[in-house]
């Protein structure tokens, strides 16, 4: 059995997919870009700032189905640029502080509405 998870505290789908999907104790949060809950827009000012905003709308969702980062055992980071991967290593950094979750990150040639960085993560939820 599955429940579907959405918040408008973070940016509604933008197609045919759920902001995460919970089953058998696990929460499997769909790629989160850099869209403002609140206005729809990008945020796009640099990565830092880009990658913040992706890590608050991962942070809504995993509130949303009852979890918080200490919860995600995976994540998957998409970037556009590898030459990013130290600035958003380091907001990423700031959002997981012990016990990690395993990672990877590959760079990819595009991602949705051309921005720079997308992630997605697995939790364990209760």
């Amino acid at each position: 059995m599955k429940t579907i998870i959405n918040t408008t505290n973070a940016p509604a789908p933008i197609g045919p997919y759920s902001q995460a999907v919970k089953a058998n104790g696990f929460l499997f949060v769909s790629g989160q870009i850099a869209l403002s809950p609140a206005t729809g827009d990008l945020v796009l000012d640099d990565v830092k700032t880009e990658a913040t905003q992706v890590m608050e709308n991962l942070k809504a969702i995993l509130t949303e189905a009852g979890a918080d980062f200490s919860s995600v055992i995976k994540t998957g980071i998409f970037l556009k640029d590898m030459n990013d991967f130290a600035a958003v290593n380091e907001v990423y950094g700031s959002y997981f502080t012990d016990n990690f979750p395993a990672r990877e990150t590959v760079q990819v040639a595009a991602l949705p509405k051309n921005v720079n960085v997308e992630i997605s993560v697995v939790a364990l939820v209760g």
